[in-house]
């Protein structure tokens, strides 16, 4: 546990900071998104983070190919700036879009693209960093003489170049020696001293001498990163991926001996272990569909360069040879550049799927990240094998194979003593199989905690006085991230799961059907922090962290304090004011259930954390107002005009901000003069229900049930009249049951006893309805889909039979209208429709159903990525909240509604988000139902 964490805003925060650690006696963990596996990030003392504040890209030189930035810059967003001048930083690891350089650096990071552009260590030019007295100092190539010249310094710099300079010189055959071999790209065990070997003055021919590479991939251990200069290389026009198949994994590595001879770009190994995880992923599952089958693994293949016919000329010829050579028997080939990135937002997402998976997802990363010599690979995996045969567990594969860096994830599981010891001889004997083949224990993560402990055993004895030598040269008091690469606690202690480790036992409302119980819900989350992700880096999760960059408002530290409060108080942590508040922000958008790599439903956990504090607490009279509005509805719709009039009246506005919490800012939905029923109950029975097929009778045209949710039925009736219209003209015979509730209010309050009375009435008649195979379809996204998510875990055991039919009866009315449109469509399409998609519909069952609709009706269609409005039901009303409500809408919807064409038509399914635009920036909105009944015009 920390004692403080500090946020630094420039370099001299962090020199008084370093001067403050050193005279109070204590130590500094720098950290960025927090992503690192080997524990490299974790530490007592004080964590210093520079994500927050020192996060500024300073200079993209366009002439001399190079950037500068402050550690906190984020990889991805670095490139989208490089990417204006058709520059990029190589390296390309699997957590761009919230990796950080100064993580970066302090890991040696490669990535996919390894092969190519090698490791940070080779693009970084300089170094700007903080010292251990608090001094600062400029690491990059020097001369011959500028090198004398530092080592004349009286400062700890001189004496820094001084002591290393001397260590290298009487060590340099020794460390050559016992040192990972120099063609491994990827080798990152221990401190870089080989690296320093290569350059003058000890090479007479090698580059000048650099200390920054010495600081890559040191984890922290020896200064504070303040700013560094990057190189940048020119961006290949054309790219080319194609995805070899293969039986076993022998073969797909014997396959990539051979490809790496055709100096491709990237070359990665998935196995059938993370292929299969992501059948159950809501987000990856699409992007599956470059797949023949089950492979027992696949290497993706991509080809760089400037000439298209040239790429594909060699991809067809290397797909060839690979079935020639009966290693490969499907080998797709892929050149949209979108369906590109689908591949490799698949192959990303391997490690948080394999983190995911339950308890087996949680073994240390203690022989994750070994790299050996490409042609050792085929060889090497069966040693390993044999190592895990011997201990009678299996293993997940995937690597980046072009390089000899191998992920594998032998399954432990901690919460078993024996386990542990297991684990410890395995880690043990993996190293003396790397030795074996002179290959590195870190090919990329590090070292850190979990395997700085097994260093001595692949570099040797000898080896170990001189990593703590350059330990102390550099930082003789120890302040810098101590117990990582040198001086290591055994692997075993702190850990996070093991058997002295509680799981939370608490009675709940929700059945965690799908986790298997409360407390593996509770585990899921797996820190690989893709909730850290920013606005511009696309999709909606956290929408929340995206507004205020706060650790505490993202999905991972919420589910961090859940985990350490329910593992520690059990049922106590019901009444924990810090969970109470770091859930405030949340929007339960549902984001995180697709999104997260583990499936995290931030959204469920809220709903049951808050049900438990109403029982300690009670619920506040805005939280009954909000999730129980369908009571009051009917008295305020008795006299809408009136209604409507009070509501906007200031001083009514300040009673309910002050007894309601709803912003002063504003307008509550008004109520419309009519309520749908209103309509329905008069019009329905003599309604002449005009059908596309005048030979299907009235009696005889099948029946689909409509739900009219409150806010369609008080707020917008025009929508459902425009759903009735519109299902009856393609032959429909429309139900529509006498209420209005579903329970989603009062799930999204915490009300979970309410809900459940409400599920308990309306189960019965909606199964009856499924029984007689008729279509149940709702017209607000979150109210249907309630009905095919939470209903199925709320439920009893001896409702699910009947939740499960009417889930799979439910269809929202985007849905159903792109099944049934799809056998008609309509050709022109002269109207553009931009479309903003309800979170949990994104969330739930994508985007592709409210498309697919509106382009069979003869739209031309462009779906937003604008992510979370902002409002989510209730959220955005309340006054606690409408600051970051609007911080949200402003990231990307507001701005992309700024810039519509004249006749753009902007299609928006949610009700919360029709209302957060017409307050955002009043533009109008239409719900799907409407836009496709205007097609019957």
């Amino acid at each position: 546990m920390p004692e403080g964490v500090a946020f630094p805003e420039s370099q001299q925060d962090i020199a008084k900071l370093v001067l403050w650690a050193r005279e109070n006696g204590k130590s500094i963990t720098a950290r960025g998104a927090g992503t690192s596996l080997a524990g490299q990030t974790t530490g007592g003392g004080i964590v210093m983070d520079v994500g927050r504040n020192m996060n500024q890209i300073i200079e993209i030189d366009e002439s001399e190919q190079f950037a500068y930035v402050q550690p906190g810059v984020i990889r991805d967003t670095l490139n989208r700036e490089a990417g204006k001048y058709n520059l990029l930083f190589g390296p390309d690891t699997a957590t761009t879009n919230r990796c950080m350089i100064g993580g970066m650096i302090g890991n040696n990071s490669c990535g996919i693209f390894s092969i190519k552009h090698k490791t940070t260590r080779e693009h970084i030019l300089e170094i700007d960093a903080v010292l251990s007295d608090g001094s600062r100092a400029t690491f990059k190539p020097l001369s011959e003489t500028e090198l004398a010249a530092k080592m004349e310094l009286d400062t700890l710099e001189g004496h820094i170049y001084r002591e290393i300079i001397a260590l290298v010189r009487e060590h340099r055959d020794q460390i050559l020696e016992n040192y990972p071999h120099p063609e491994i790209i990827r080798r990152n065990t221990g401190y870089a001293l080989d690296r320093l070997c290569e350059m003058q003055p000890f090479n007479p021919d090698g580059r000048k001498f650099n200390m920054a590479e010495l600081l890559c991939g040191s984890e922290g251990t020896l200064a504070m990163t303040t700013s560094a200069k990057l190189n940048l290389v020119p961006r290949d026009s054309e790219s080319i991926i194609l995805v070899p198949h293969f039986s076993t994994i022998r073969k797909a590595l014997e396959a990539t001996v051979e490809i790496v001879k055709e100096d491709p770009a990237a070359v990665e190994l998935v196995d059938d272990i993370i292929l299969n995880a992501t059948k159950g992923n809501i987000e990856q599952r699409e992007n599956r569909f470059f797949l023949d089958g089950d492979p027992k693994a696949i290497l993706i293949v991509q080809f760089d360069g400037d000439d298209a016919d040239t790429l594909q000329q060699k991809a067809e010829k290397l797909s060839k040879n690979l079935q020639e050579m009966k290693l490969s028997e499907a080998t797709p080939i892929i050149t949209n550049e979108h369906k590109m990135e689908r591949v490799w937002n698949l192959r990303k997402a391997g490690l948080g799927l394999l983190m995911g998976l339950g308890s087996e997802g949680r073994t240390p990363t203690f022989a994750e990240d070994t790299a050996v010599r490409v042609p050792d690979l085929p060889d090497y995996i069966d040693d390993f094998q044999k190592i895990l045969d011997k201990h009678e567990t299996n293993c997940v594969f995937y690597a980046h194979a072009s390089v000899g860096e191998l992920h594998l994830r032998p399954v432990i599981n901690l919460q078993k003593p024996e386990e542990i010891e297991k684990m410890k001889t395995m880690a043990g004997e993996i190293a003396d199989l790397v030795r074996s083949y002179r290959g590195s224990l870190s090919g990329e993560h590090g070292d850190g905690r979990a395997r700085a402990p097994y260093i001595e055993k692949v570099l040797g004895a000898e080896m170990m006085p001189l990593l703590k030598k350059v330990k102390q040269i550099w930082d003789p008091n120890g302040i810098f991230n101590p117990g990582k690469i040198t001086d290591s606690k055994p692997m075993e202690q702190d850990l996070r799961y093991s058997p002295s480790y509680k799981k939370p036992n608490v009675d709940t409302h929700f059945n965690w059907r799908k986790e298997e119980g409360f407390a593996d819900a509770v585990e899921l989350c797996n820190g690989a922090g893709v909730c850290r992700k920013l606005s511009e880096s696309g999709g909606t999760m956290c929408p929340s962290y995206m507004a205020t960059k706060e650790e505490k408002d993202s999905t991972r530290g919420r589910a961090n304090l859940f985990r350490q409060l329910f593992s520690g108080k059990q049922k106590e942590a019901f009444q924990s004011k810090e969970l109470k508040d770091a859930l405030g922000l949340c929007l339960s958008c549902k984001a995180c259930k697709s999104e997260c790599p583990a499936n995290v439903d931030m959204a469920k956990m809220k709903a049951e954390f808050t049900q438990g504090w109403h029982k300690e607490h009670g619920i506040s009279l805005g939280e009954r107002f909000f999730g129980q509005a369908a009571k009051l509805y009917p008295l305020a719709s008795l006299f809408p005009t009136f209604t409507n009039w009070i509501m906007r009246q200031p001083v009514t506005k300040e009673l309910l901000q002050q007894f309601l919490g709803i912003d002063i800012r504003r307008d509550l939905p008004t109520f419309a003069n009519k309520t749908f029923m209103d309509w329905w109950d008069k019009n329905h029975a003599n309604l002449t229900r005009p059908t596309s097929n005048p030979d299907v009778g009235q009696e005889s045209r099948q029946e689909v049930v409509l739900l009219i949710d409150i806010f369609t039925n008080y707020h917008e009736p025009e929508i459902g009249k425009a759903a009735v219209r519109f299902l009856e003209s393609q032959g429909y015979r429309v139900i529509v049951p006498d209420f209005h509730e579903v329970g989603r209010p009062q799930i999204s309050k915490g009300m979970l006893t309410h809900a459940k009375k409400i599920l308990d009435t309306n189960l019965p008649r909606l199964a009856n309805f499924a029984d007689r195979g008729m279509p149940i379809i709702g017209l607000e996204p979150s109210e249907i889909l309630t009905l095919r998510d939470e209903y199925l875990d709320l439920c009893d055991e001896d409702q699910v039979h009947s939740a499960q039919k009417v889930a799979n009866a439910s269809h929202t009315f985007e849905e159903f209208s792109a099944d049934l449109l799809a056998d008609s469509p309509v050709s022109t399409k002269d109207k553009k429709v931009f479309v903003h998609g309800h979170c949990h519909a994104k969330s739930l069952i994508g985007n592709s159903a409210i498309r697919k609709a509106l382009e069979d009706a003869g739209y031309e269609v462009e779906v937003w990525d604008t992510g979370c409005c902002g409002m989510a039901g209730s959220f955005g009303y309340e006054v606690s909240h409408y600051e970051v409500s609007m911080d949200i809408g402003k990231q990307r919807l507001f701005p992309a509604l700024k810039h519509l064409p004249e006749d753009a038509l902007v299609c928006v399914p949610g009700f919360s988000c029709r209302h957060q635009i017409k307050d955002g920036v009043n533009v109008q909105t239409f719900h799907p139902a409407k836009l496709l009944a205007e097609t019957l015009i």
